[in-house]
């Protein structure tokens, strides 16, 4: 039995509580104390724009694990079975139980283009890998407006946090690759999607503080799910260098399943304490 937040699901006191004692690795501290400090502090003296985001951080409600590779087939079966277990139990934790997800920092720094890569080689893995069908009602085109990204039966929104962004410091993060998976049905409780009128009053506060934190016009990519003329593969990662990020979705998503049996025939690790 571990105690470790590499390679496991951790909630926030307790990576906390890790990274206070030296008892997880240096690379995770940093993320942490980065993310931490991105949410719930202000930047010239604005605070965070998703205020959903920022609050829940301050009352500690999101979940956690840290990946010690973007690429290493381990780590990235290691994460598919931290996000099924998430899947499983985030409802009992919290309305706002968020996975923020931690990766190791690369030997070398990356271009943004290659981040982008990275981002794409681990959905498209974890999409192979995944035990459970796409879901019927979402469509496996990505220039679908309905399209999103599916895990373990659940359509969700992972959003990145990532070192190029030299403005969009909403986006930063100077360590390396984050990414926070925030399943549909944690919006449809909080009643926040795009079809509702508290929806787009959501939408329409964050876009005037992400202007004011950011110093910059909200990004030409954000939009909402379902709406003609928006797409939700762009907003995952959004792009810095229009000539650093793909023009068409890097990922290719069937219906035929499973693809694999790993993370069927395999079962998930103990949770550990």
């Amino acid at each position: 039995m571990t105690d470790a937040v590499v390679g496991n699901l951790r909630d926030q006191e307790t990576l906390a509580d890790r990274v206070e004692r030296g008892d997880a690795p240096g690379w995770v501290g940093a993320h942490w104390r980065t993310f931490r400090e991105g949410l719930t502090g202000e930047r010239d003296g604005s605070p965070f724009p998703c205020f959903f985001g920022a609050e829940s951080v301050r009352d500690g409600e999101p979940l956690y694990t840290a990946v010690p590779s973007m690429s290493d087939a381990d780590a990235l079966f290691g994460l598919g079975q931290t996000l099924l277990e998430y899947l499983d139990t985030y409802q009992d934790h919290s309305d706002r139980a968020s996975l923020v997800t931690f990766f190791r920092p690369p030997e070398r720094p990356l271009t943004e283009a290659e981040y982008h890569n990275r981002l794409w080689h681990i959905l498209q893995f974890l999409h192979i890998h995944d035990p459970e069908p796409w879901p019927e009602d979402i469509p496996t085109d990505p220039d679908d407006p309905h399209w999103e990204f599916c895990f373990g039966g659940e359509p969700m929104f992972p959003t990145c946090r990532a070192p190029f962004y030299d403005t969009r410091k909403s986006r930063y993060c100077p360590v390396g690759l984050e990414i926070t998976f925030q399943p549909r049905a944690l919006f449809e409780d909080l009643n926040v999607t795009a079809d509702t009128e508290a929806g787009q009053h959501a939408r329409d506060v964050i876009q005037g503080r992400l202007e004011e934190y950011d110093g910059v016009c909200p990004h030409a990519d954000l939009g909402d799910w379902g709406v003609e003329g928006d797409r939700e593969w762009p907003q995952y990662m959004l792009s810095s260098d229009e000539d650093a990020s793909p023009d068409e979705c890097p990922i290719t998503v069937t219906r035929e399943h499973p693809k694999s049996e790993w993370l069927i025939e395999t079962p998930a690790p103990e949770p550990a304490g």
